[in-house]
């Protein structure tokens, strides 16, 4: 009924497709999008056939036939964001729903792509415009010595806007979190348990365990999916004093993990003196900023340790986290990473870090490195016109 060339837009088409001989390879439907109401604001067509890796390709042999040619990677979205159908924040947070490994990194780019970020960025475009007209003005006017501009009205005016970039700004360590996940360093002493414990999260042997101690000589990385947010869990080297050049270097990159993880657990191995795991409490807490980091203390072996031990071990880190936290943000978890005693408990703790960030459907938060430079330029500028005025 017609060709397809002159199909009407949001029409469906359904024929056949066959070869040069004029076998039928498979039935299909052709549906028509006229511009602008497409996905690249242009006259397009979107062919429906069956999975087969054999129909495919020889639908994609007739198109090249015919005179077409494959598209770019980005292509239909550079073709979308040229044709004023998406900004290029929106363009850019295509790739991030289709690369998106948790629901809460689908939701952060989602977002973007439907222009949530996009829509802080107009807000504060609109303020910075306002702010400019409102100079400019005086400027011009300057040599009369008339005074348009309210000083207080320009000064509240930067500081709106620079807290919003601030805000913006903030969010990055967050956001990149939630993208490529949130990275969780395991920290302890050698042997307490710590490469077993992300063999038991993870469910496979991925991290040697053995009695030596310093088994463990550099980080190992692995990402778990817990309640729809994605985990990097970093088993590190083991704290202790040593003189093994290599063993130096890894308990080097487990300080420098630890700064740059969103959470810290703590393992304690119950079964140790306590005067050796008081310094390895001691040393942990050193290397955590709280403002910026969660922590918790992993009470490991409580299948074969002594319960006093347990009490007493509770106690000091409490008394070691007075002035520092809240202890009630700092939780403690007696575990078996070897039996999995208490693991379940462990997971929903996780959880729960990034269960604000879920149920806040209002949140925008920076994933993008290139955004963030640009912000933080902004933010630098906007410093400078506040200090010139």
């Amino acid at each position: 009924k017609g060709s397809i060339s002159e199909a009407k837009g949001y029409t469906i088409k359904f024929g056949t497709v066959s070869d040069p001989s004029g076998a039928v390879i498979d039935e299909v439907i052709v549906s028509v999008f006229r511009a602008p109401h497409s996905y690249t604001g242009e006259n397009s067509v979107e062919i429906s056939c069956h999975a087969s890796s054999y129909i495919v390709s020889s639908v994609m042999d007739l198109l090249y036939a015919a005179g077409a040619r494959a598209a770019e990677p980005g292509e239909f979205t550079q073709r979308a964001f040229l044709n004023g159908k998406m900004d290029l924040a929106q363009a850019e947070a295509v790739a991030d729903v289709i690369s998106s490994q948790s629901a809460a990194a689908h939701r952060i780019a989602f977002s973007q792509m439907k222009g949530g970020f996009s829509a802080e960025l107009r807000d504060m475009r609109s303020e910075l415009l306002e702010l400019v007209s409102l100079m400019e003005l005086e400027l011009d006017f300057s040599e009369e010595e008339v005074e348009f501009a309210d000083r207080s009205r320009l000064d509240s005016l930067l500081a709106g806007i620079t807290a919003h970039a601030s805000r913006l700004i903030d969010s990055f360590r967050l956001g990149n979190a939630i993208k490529n996940g949130v990275p969780v360093a395991i920290a302890g002493a050698t042997n307490t348990g710590k490469s077993t414990l992300l063999n038991a999260l993870l469910g496979e042997d991925r991290a040697i365990v053995s009695d030596v101690h310093g088994t463990t000589r550099d980080t190992i990385e692995e990402t778990l999916n817990i309640d729809g947010v994605l985990f990097r869990f970093i088993d590190t080297a083991g704290l202790r004093e040593t003189d093994e050049e290599v063993e130096k270097i890894g308990i080097e990159r487990t300080f420098r993990k630890i700064s740059e993880a969103s959470i810290v657990l703590g393992m304690i191995d119950l079964t140790r003196d306590l005067e050796t795991t008081f310094e390895t409490i001691r040393s942990i807490i050193s290397k955590v900023d709280f403002n910026t980091q969660k922590l918790a203390f992993l009470l490991n072996k409580t299948d074969i340790s002594d319960v006093n031990n347990n009490v007493i071990i509770s106690n000091y880190i409490v008394s070691e986290l007075d002035g520092k936290t809240d202890t009630e943000s700092t939780p403690i978890f007696p575990i078996s990473a070897k039996s999995g005693a208490g693991i379940s408990s462990l997971r929903a703790h996780l959880a729960s870090t990034q269960r604000d960030f879920l149920t806040d459907s209002d949140t925008t938060l920076v994933t993008n490195q290139r955004h963030i430079q640009a912000l933080t330029d902004t933010r630098t500028s906007l410093l400078r016109v506040r200090s010139g005025l």
